[in-house]
């Protein structure tokens, strides 16, 4: 049964390396959680390194820009590795063609141009309306604000009549910005699989972008994990995937279900809740701190 704690001091000194997400453990899409952001600083003041394990569909400079216009400082993390930067290193290796259907936003612009080194001389992706495409890049709903899942049923019914392949540069299906749920890529990418389409992922729970954060940081089999995380289908999922221990934070998109007070989740409503989904984090805590 998962062991509930009141701050990350209590099991800090277990482990080396934080894979920690953001959305719902560091910030809220619009500004940064102080206590979360005192406690990563506080693990790496005793020695630890902390990996921002994001399911953003951006390469990790455009995080690391998001994160210093939230105020969050540098001290407080080593490296950040996405989503985007997995899907992005597929993308250009032509997983889904190199003619791409691209659902994405302007703020999504840097996952198509900003080309890693390793790729500069590889065949170009170009852009192309959906009836020219070999493949689909989905980095978000074209206007995540007002757009369901449901507005793009026609579009891919007819995409999976042609066969292409969808490449889902973010597995979220939910996020709150603020007070707003709003839909990501992962639920065009589940849709699309329902209606019999073929969806690849690069983010978590899936391992590449577990692989790709070892590799940054050198980790050998040694190093001691702790995945930091909200979602109990990609960060607890991913990381039982992994084989490492997980700390839930129960106060992100499952908010309302452990209780009335967020920062003390109940324990018999949590030990349920997991069971139900066949999840079982080695520790949890109402928000980081």
């Amino acid at each position: 049964m998962t062991q509930i704690i009141r701050s990350l001091d209590e099991i800090a000194l277990n482990y080396d390396v934080l894979f920690c997400d953001l959305w719902g453990c560091l910030h809220n899409g619009v500004a940064a959680f102080p206590a979360a952001v005192a406690a990563l600083q506080g693990f790496r003041a005793q020695g630890g390194r902390v990996v921002l394990l994001t399911n953003a569909p951006r390469p990790q400079q455009y995080v690391a820009a998001q994160l210093d216009r939230m105020g969050v400082p540098r001290d407080a993390w080593d490296a950040i590795v996405s989503s985007g930067d997995a899907a992005q290193d597929a993308m250009f290796a032509g997983a889904v063609g190199r003619r791409v259907w691209a659902i994405a936003q302007p703020k999504d612009e840097g996952f198509f141009t900003d080309i890693p080194e390793e790729w500069r001389d590889a065949p170009p992706i170009t852009r192309v309306p959906l009836d020219e495409a070999e493949g689909i890049v989905c980095c978000g709903l074209f206007d995540d604000l007002t757009e369901v899942p449901e507005d793009y049923r026609a579009r891919l019914m007819l995409a999976r009549e042609r066969g292409l392949k969808l490449l889902c540069a973010n597995p979220d299906v939910v996020v709150d910005l603020g007070e707003q749920r709003l839909y990501c890529a992962g639920a065009l990418a589940e849709l699309y699989e329902d209606l019999g389409g073929t969806s690849l992922y690069f983010g978590k729970p899936h391992p590449p972008i577990y692989d790709l954060a070892r590799r940054r940081l050198g980790l050998d089999d040694k190093a001691r994990i702790l995945a930091i995380g909200d979602g109990i289908a990609t960060d607890i999922a991913g990381a039982a995937g992994e084989g490492l221990d997980a700390l839930f934070i129960t106060g992100g998109l499952a908010f309302d279900q452990f209780g009335p007070d967020v920062e003390n989740p109940d324990p018999a409503r949590l030990a349920e809740w997991l069971a139900l989904r066949s999840q079982d984090p080695a520790y949890s805590i109402g928000r980081l701190r």
